[in-house]
């Protein structure tokens, strides 16, 4: 069956959830994440007429797709919940004996237009196509009984570059893709705006007894971490004292064996701004030495004025500038040529912002460096507090198969392991990937982190990343669910 695309017909969507509980508050941009429901789906589908499920799972998190300042969590959750249901009903509609890049196009299509004249932000309405487009993705694996890799490479997906950007015509998946997945990533550690950074400043309250390390230096001792991914907050003072706090951190325990990237958290209302802050980081010594260190900055301007035509003048005009790339700006499949046209450098790959959107923002890099091979193209691998049974397996798998050598991981930091899960479930993972998870005496299964290194070699081998065929009927059902379930009480 090698190198023909597949046709599936979709029979059934389900949704489940499973509460989850940060160890503590995760900080960034205007939201902190100390609870969010973490949301799985289920697409029951017939594969060349053979019956097969495919499941995927994701974080429901406050304040990243739309950042609005005014409502509450519980005022958001509607919208976030109304796209994943409402891609569903679409692939259902839609996936009758279509090949997966066929249903594709068509749920991108209508999901998109049903947003506009919704009024939900793009960005949003791609969490529907992603979810659905993982779970079926991870079925295909299972029939074929292949890893993702040798399913891109076997084109077995069907997917045409040509029909996203007609530059990219020609170009078949395979050149997207590392001839063999990466065995081992290094995971980049992020510094949250209220993360403590040394042990000595941790009080009484934030002392956690569950075996995993807290401050900032006790994750470097533990875990050998090399690479990390530092939060500003936008104010001029706390960000500079913030940022020399830190490079006395790094060379006192790493001296000068580290690289970090800045994330801007959209601070910025334009460029010059953002200038202004930047030369006076560089005005410091102490800190011109700790920006040797920088390899981009992502998303430093806001999503409303990212992509605005003066950037353009303003990124061109400015010497000596770091590499820069966007995030939350990458929402719709122009928004990438738009950004590379006005000068940054490149984009993150989130699994929130869809799989077939990745790989075309990644093609479109690869075709980048060759037309321009002395300047730097990048596609980083970030984080949306991604964590395991299903979500975190097969981000990695799509990152090791990319090739990115180094990933945005922080879900492992603020929630613990898998402890949400049924211990059966733990168990499952622990076996199909002992490479990756291990069992603590603590009573429960986390993330292997050894020397600043997760392994990849169990999730590129397992079908899309995951392996055993995990049973969704233990969650609570999504009609079952409640909010307030998660929210505080009064």
């Amino acid at each position: 069956m090698a190198k023909i695309a597949v046709s599936l017909i979709v029979d059934e969507v389900d949704f489940y959830v499973q509460n989850l509980f940060t160890r503590f508050p995760f900080q960034y941009g205007i939201a902190g994440l100390t609870a969010m429901p973490h949301l799985f789906l289920r697409v029951r589908m017939r594969v060349e007429r053979r019956p097969i499920e495919g499941v995927c799972g994701e974080h429901l998190p406050p304040k990243w797709f739309t950042k609005n300042p005014d409502t509450s969590f519980e005022e958001d959750l509607p919208d976030l919940l109304r796209v994943v249901t409402h891609a569903a009903d679409l692939a259902k509609a839609i996936g009758n004996g279509r090949f997966f890049f066929e249903l594709w196009q068509e749920l991108y299509q209508q999901q998109a237009e049903w947003a506009e004249q919704e009024g939900l932000a793009p960005l949003l309405a791609n969490l529907g196509v992603s979810m659905v487009e993982r779970a079926l993705i991870d079925g295909v694996c299972r029939l074929l009984q292949k890893p993702f890799h040798q399913v891109l490479l076997d084109d077995q997906l069907g997917i045409d570059l040509g029909l996203i950007h007609e530059e990219l015509s020609g170009m078949p998946i395979a050149d997207v893709v590392k001839e063999e997945p990466l065995q081992e990533v290094m995971a980049r550690h992020t510094v949250g705006l209220g993360d403590t950074l040394r042990v000595g400043d941790l009080s009484n309250e934030q002392q956690i007894q569950d075996g995993l390390p807290i401050s900032l230096d006790q994750c470097i001792e533990a875990y050998g971490l090399r690479y990390f991914k530092i939060k500003l907050r936008g104010d001029l003072e706390h960000d500079r004292a913030r940022l020399l706090s830190l490079t006395a951190l790094f060379q006192e325990m790493l001296g000068d064996d580290y690289q970090f990237t800045i994330d801007g958290n959209e601070n910025f209302k334009s460029i010059a701004q953002f200038i202004e802050h930047w030369d006076a980081y560089h005005e410091d010594d102490t800190l011109r030495a700790l920006m040797g260190h920088l390899l981009f900055v992502e998303q430093p301007l806001h999503r409303d004025v990212a992509l605005a035509e003066d950037i353009k003048q303003g990124l061109s005009g400015w010497v000596n500038r770091p590499p820069m790339i966007i995030d939350e700006s990458d929402a719709t499949l122009e928004s990438l040529p738009c950004a590379l046209e006005l000068g940054y450098n490149g984009t993150s790959f989130k699994s929130c912002k869809g799989i077939v959107k990745g790989l075309a923002n990644a093609a479109l890099l690869v075709k980048q460096k060759e037309a321009f091979p002395e300047q730097e193209w990048i596609l980083s691998g970030e984080d949306l507090c991604t964590v395991g049974p299903l979500q975190l397996l097969q981000d990695l798998c799509l990152m090791a198969s990319l090739g990115v050598t180094h990933v945005e991981r922080n879900g492992h930091h603020y929630v613990k392991g898998l402890s949400a899960f049924p211990e059966i479930m733990q168990g499952q993972i622990q076996a199909a990937h002992t490479d990756l998870y291990e069992w603590r005496s603590e009573g429960y299964t986390s993330l292997r982190l050894r020397g600043g290194k997760l392994s990849t070699v169990s999730v590129s081998a397992q079908h899309f990343g995951v392996g055993p065929a995990l049973s969704m009927d233990q969650f609570t059902p999504l009609n079952d669910w409640k909010v307030t379930s998660i929210l505080p009480n009064d």
